[in-house]
């Protein structure tokens, strides 16, 4: 029987991206040709938590998207992409069927679902020696256990010390790499929102966010917010706004697919500082990437307690599931016109503003008394820029079970006359 060739896989999941990209960096370095994966697993398409799905409509466009872009841009290099819809554990047993796999490269990942595909694979191939790169930080895990102990409960505490002592790495030198590795031969599957298991739709003419995913338009949208229009500047003044492509950056949905990285945000923070100057704003764009830190770090010492009732603080939390009152708030039929608003806007358009998301949660928690994990599964299903730390970090936060041991709750009408006076956000997506 003819020696199978060895080969390295570079798996792609939730780092869609070339430009500092530790994996490709790091394996382009090894001598073995390798073959570049990315797989739309069907279990994740048909899984459902509390009646909705995984994944719907809205990031299942953008991923499609991301992965074209990301073909496209490796291509530039001479890598191939291999793209399938599939169980991700069977493309890997197809590929051992013709190499021999010595080394996969991906994302370090912890939280259950990933960690849970992870093992699959490795059963699928036990011989396979992983490289896992920590590359969804900003700040490295190796830095941050030095500073600290343990991640304190309160952002505050965790931000200071980290301040102290701050250090970013460089961006991995990834654009000027080119493959010269004899190719490695696949057929990828044609992969469309239909076979994906939804309709085409076009785009809300009212979205805050109409822009199209990969890399090359996150970076295209990096360089207009920053030098062309120099909105950086203004950002704290404009980040609780809530109509129109440019009150706040709108990185979220490129970050939490990976294709803009945190660290090339605040590296291009530090060059825009250097060239127009520093100020409040700009500053607070680097605070809110801390933020999206701080709770990946919760979620990487706590686990999957982000994902129980109690949440991470082990407290009593009592509340219902009641249908209907379900309905009305995914429906923006509640009593409240400023939330109804908010949940119409993600509805149509699979986006809503940072300041609707505390407004939407809260009311869903403490207003109407539902369970906070059921409105953190909405939220998966239609957000854009869903990403499972920020997502389930923020919702345990205004349960009452997460990082701040306050009871915050959110009066929606007040909110509502300090961020929409003039009702300008509530016409747009209600009929007043």
């Amino acid at each position: 029987m003819p020696k199978k060739q060895k080969i390295n896989i570079l798996w792609f999941t939730k780092d869609l991206r070339t430009r500092d990209s530790e994996s490709l960096y790091n394996i382009m370095q090894e001598d073995l040709p390798f073959l570049a994966v990315f797989v739309f697993d069907s279990d994740l398409f048909a899984q459902k938590q509390f009646g909705f799905r995984k994944i719907g409509k809205y990031r299942a466009r953008f991923l499609l998207e991301s992965i074209e872009d990301l073909k496209q841009r490796l291509a530039k290099k001479n890598i191939p992409l291999l793209v399938r819809q599939n169980k991700t554990e069977n493309v890997f047993e197809e590929i051992a069927k013709e190499f021999e796999i010595v080394k996969i490269f991906c994302q370090q990942e912890w939280t259950k679902e990933e960690t849970d595909l992870q093992t699959k694979i490795r059963k699928t191939v036990p011989y396979a020696f992983w490289e896992k790169s920590y590359s969804q930080f900003l700040l490295h895990p190796f830095f941050v256990c030095k500073v600290l102990d343990k991640i304190p409960d309160l952002f505050t505490t965790f931000r200071n010390k980290i301040e102290k002592n701050l250090l970013i790495r460089p961006e991995f030198e990834t654009e000027q790499l080119i493959c010269y590795k004899s190719e490695i031969h696949f057929e990828s599957d044609k992969i469309t929102l239909r076979s994906l298991g939804f309709e085409d739709f076009d785009t809300d003419a009212r979205s805050a966010f109409p822009f199209p995913g990969g890399e090359t338009e996150g970076l295209r949208r990096l360089h207009s917010y920053f030098p062309e229009t120099q909105h950086l500047s203004r950002y704290k003044e404009t980040r609780n706004g809530l109509v129109g492509t440019e009150y706040s950056s709108k990185f979220s949905p490129w970050l939490s697919c990976g294709s803009l990285s945190a660290v090339t945000i605040y590296h291009e923070i530090k060059r825009f500082e250097k060239k127009f100057g520093s100020n409040e704003s700009t500053y607070w764009l680097f605070f809110e990437l801390l933020w999206r830190d701080f709770f990946r770090y919760v979620s990487l010492q706590h686990k999957d307690l982000i994902f129980r009732k109690k949440g991470i603080t082990h407290r009593q939390y009592s509340a219902s599931h009641h249908q209907e009152l379900i309905r009305k708030w995914k429906n923006g039929e509640t009593t409240s016109d400023f939330v109804n608003a908010n949940m119409i806007e993600l509805q149509k358009t699979g986006w809503m503003s940072n300041r609707g998301r505390q407004n939407a949660a809260s009311y869903f928690c403490k207003t109407l008394n539902q369970d906070w994990r059921i409105g953190a599964a909405y939220f998966e299903e239609m957000l854009i820029d869903y990403d499972v730390h920020s997502n389930y970090g923020n919702w345990m936060y205004l349960a009452g079970v997460g990082n701040d041991s306050r009871n915050r709750t959110f009066n929606p009408e007040r909110q509502a006359e300090l961020y929409d006076p003039k009702q300008e956000f509530r016409r747009l997506w209600l009929k007043m």
